[in-house]
């Protein structure tokens, strides 16, 4: 929260909601980007196109920044390797157990008026409020 500018957050959130709207007009699907990801290998080759640009995008973006501003992200994981994994499992066991992740939710799910979507997207918030309760307060980390 150093370096939140509320200028650069709704710029942000313009651009993720007009890209998901896109998405949701030219093709009739949601951005969300576990179900993108996790159905690229189960997919008919037709089918994957859009989603292999759209994760090319994700991961073309940053660099395209980095390119432009020459002013580069650094991110710094301090997490051992396995707490990275166990990590990363949870979160897909999560995302297919809510049959979505806060992006598919969160920005497309609530943006449809979908009841399904609000329980997930506070069930997301009140986990994740929870956690930093207990990691700053009872665990200290």
């Amino acid at each position: 929260m150093e370096n939140f500018t509320p200028v650069s957050a709704a710029i942000g959130g313009a651009l993720i909601g007009g890209a998901a709207s896109l998405l949701m007009l030219f093709t009739g699907r949601i951005a969300g980007i576990s179900g993108i990801v996790g159905n690229l290998l189960q997919s008919s080759a037709g089918e994957n196109s859009w989603r292999i640009a759209f994760v090319v995008g994700l991961i073309a973006g940053p660099l395209a920044y980095d390119a432009a501003t020459r002013a580069p992200l650094t991110i710094a994981i301090e997490a051992p390797l396995p707490v990275l994994i166990a990590g990363g499992l949870l979160v897909g066991f999560g995302t297919r157990l809510g049959s979505g992740c806060t992006s598919g939710h969160g920005v497309c799910g609530l943006a449809r008026f979908s009841t399904r979507s609000l329980v997930a997207t506070l069930t997301f918030l009140a986990i994740a409020a929870l956690t930093v309760f207990v990691a700053g307060h009872l665990v200290g980390a």
